[in-house]
């Protein structure tokens, strides 16, 4: 008598191993280089600012997509702090092998390096830049008491009344101060900045009148333009924004290559292997394609981004030799 395990025949239970192998083999094949990296741990996406805002809301819609793709965790982790400075440092210290990564933003990854004088990494030297996902124009945005219907009149009164035009930011060394200090310099003007603790407080006055303008995120002044409490005169983005098609750019207004953009995007730690890197850079520039994400932040005035690792890098370094200029020149500090 043969021996089964000999001379094996066909059978349900060698089928089903069968089954199993390929399967066992096309998830292998499949199966993401970063989770291979991980070793299956959970990861963490560091938002430098507090819950409920939108870096925050965008982290948790990425991390939903990436658990997904990855088939392991990924949670959001708050960690907020001298204007996002924080979290960038922390996660600049942390293990580089993908699984801890971090939201950062314009001020965290830019500005903050000329900022900051005893900033305690190096926006460059310490990450590897994964993908700029969205980015936001500003907004010249004025009071509609201000007898300005145009960037070019507004500009001809600052230069009319030097020093008496206020404008207001969310803070001393945000992206809405020193984009105003840019367009000073761009235009030759001068006007008085007026620092507030956050934005709510300086769009209250602006609406009041206590101010004459700002340089607002989209995302903040956008409700308040739509109402016809405040009046926009351009934006500091390259191209129109879709949301204010009528509004032209500072560029098409006579000061070209003028550009101050809010952008958020993803970083990992320096030494993280440039193949993980990669990985998580194509899953979530993948994720945030999709019409759930795309069409969700659309909405809220974003444009969708979406760029390689070596890309984000080259505009990184660009925009931290920008920033730090208009620091230098304007004397900003961080409060």
């Amino acid at each position: 008598m043969t021996h089964p395990m000999t001379h094996p025949t066909p059978h349900p239970i060698s089928r089903r191993q069968s089954l199993r192998r390929l399967a066992a083999g096309t998830a292998l094949a499949a199966a993401p280089l970063l989770a291979q990296a991980q070793g299956g741990k959970t990861t963490r996406i560091v938002v430098p600012f507090p819950p409920g805002g939108s870096t925050d809301l965008l982290a948790r819609r990425i991390g939903e997509k990436l658990s997904v793709a990855l088939g392991q965790p990924v949670i959001v982790e708050n960690r907020a702090g001298a204007g996002g400075t924080v979290g960038a440092d922390y996660v600049a210290k942390s293990t580089p092998d993908g699984t801890t990564l971090l939201m950062g933003v314009t001020g965290s990854n830019a500005i903050a390096q000329a900022l900051y004088p005893k900033l305690p990494y190096d926006v460059v030297k310490d990450f590897a830049p994964v993908s700029m996902v969205v980015s936001s124009p500003l907004v010249v945005t004025v009071n509609p008491s201000v007898k300005a219907g145009t960037i070019a009149e507004f500009i001809a009164l600052a230069k009319a009344r030097p020093g008496s035009i206020s404008y207001g930011s969310a803070g001393n060394g945000t992206s809405m101060h020193l984009t105003g200090e840019m367009f000073k310099q761009a235009t030759k003007t001068s006007m008085v900045h007026i620092p507030y603790r956050g934005s709510a407080g300086m769009l209250q006055d602006l609406m009041g009148g206590q101010i004459e303008a700002t340089f607002g995120d989209l995302l903040v002044v956008m409700p308040q333009l739509e109402a016809g409490k405040l009046r926009a005169l351009a934006v500091t983005s390259r191209q129109r924004h879709p949301m204010l098609p009528n509004v032209p750019t500072l560029a098409e207004s006579g000061y070209p290559g003028f550009e101050a953009l809010s952008w958020q995007g993803l970083f990992a730690p320096a030494a993280t292997p440039p193949d993980v890197v990669a990985r998580i850079s194509a899953e979530v520039n993948k994720a945030i394609k999709t019409p759930e994400i795309a069409d969700f932040f659309a909405a809220r005035g974003f444009l969708i981004e979406g760029t390689a690792p070596a890309a984000f890098k080259g505009l990184i370094e660009s925009e931290v030799k920008k920033w730090s200029a208009i620091v230098k020149v304007s004397g900003a500090k961080a409060d």
